[in-house]
């Protein structure tokens, strides 16, 4: 009972931990191959491998009920009726082009900044995910949860090392945090209303049209058999499982909490590093230490999120 009660968070846990181990093994395929041919390449054998899936999901989900839950309620997730399809186009399309925003901006920050520094920018996501969603449920955020991704932010920075300068790529992989807090919180508004394996279906097959465009520009580079390995790997394990297993798990939590369990990337990704031979120092343990601190205080807050306490008062 009680590994049901934290499916979710263990789902964004795998996650976070199947992006953060392939972070060595992308480092090195974009060596090799262009940024614009890697993603398009992972994405587009995402959407291979999920395709037959989706379609099968959508075929087998069951149909919509007329039944209206009763005020006061627990929130629990019933199985995802089937949706319509041109709503799962509509949502699958915007939270695709979020995704290619994120890649795009990251990609082009890191043209003028360092990895560290890049790492850490991107991670203030955690920062900005709960104000947008404040926006969106025009709800100021708990105080614990802004103490939280603040407290997480502070860790990422000791754990990366960034440099704080803030010039043209900065700004860049800012605009890629703030796109990513955007992405999360409108695919976690979106998650109950499609089901996970198509939804993810059609956020990778947009990101992949609109990055043709890109790849036209950008070139392929060398294929080398590393690019080819980071590829398939990526594809499958982080484009096509971890981003159904965000997704899924973004059905039973909130926005700003998921945000916060997935700032454990960089953390497996330390990890990684260290068993490739890699040594971190204090500072970085440290910081990987209080980002586990602020994950653990965010979890000992209520798990049902503001909105949904309100929708069963009213």
């Amino acid at each position: 009972m009680a590994a049901r009660r934290y499916a979710p968070e263990g789902a964004l846990v795998l996650a976070a931990f199947l992006f953060g181990i392939t972070f060595v093994l992308v480092g090195d395929a974009l060596d090799d191959v262009t940024p614009a041919a890697f993603l398009v390449l992972r994405f587009a054998l995402a959407v291979v491998v999920l395709a037959p899936v989706a379609i099968v999901s959508m075929r087998t989900a069951p149909s919509p009920s007329p039944a209206s839950p009763v005020p006061g309620s627990p929130t629990r997730p019933s199985p995802t009726p089937r949706p319509d399809r041109r709503t799962l186009v509509r949502v699958g399309a915007v939270a695709g082009v979020l995704l290619f925003g994120g890649f795009a901006a990251q990609t082009v920050g890191l043209q003028d900044t360092s990895p560290a520094t890049s790492a850490f920018i991107t991670g203030l996501f955690v920062i900005f995910t709960p104000f947008v969603q404040a926006v969106v449920d025009r709800a100021w955020p708990p105080a614990s949860v802004v103490l939280c991704a603040g407290l997480a932010a502070f860790g990422l920075y000791l754990l990366t090392g960034a440099d704080l300068g803030f010039g043209r790529g900065e700004v860049a992989t800012l605009i890629c945090a703030v796109v990513f807090a955007l992405w999360i919180v409108y695919q976690g508004r979106h998650a109950t209303r499609v089901p996970p394996i198509p939804f993810t279906t059609v956020q990778t097959a947009v990101l992949v049209v609109v990055g043709l465009p890109w790849l036209a520009v950008a070139g392929v580079g060398d294929l080398t058999a590393t690019a080819w390995l980071a590829v398939a790997v990526t594809g499958i394990a982080c484009s096509a499982v971890a981003l159904t297993l965000q997704l899924w798990g973004q059905r039973r939590i909130p926005a700003p909490r998921a945000a916060l369990i997935l700032l454990l990337e960089p953390v497996f990704a330390g990890v990684v590093s260290v068993l490739a031979g890699e040594r971190l120092g204090a500072i970085e343990l440290l910081g990987a230490g209080v980002i586990l601190v602020a994950i653990a205080l965010a979890e000992r807050g209520p798990r049902r999120p503001r909105g949904a306490r309100l929708q069963a008062a009213r």
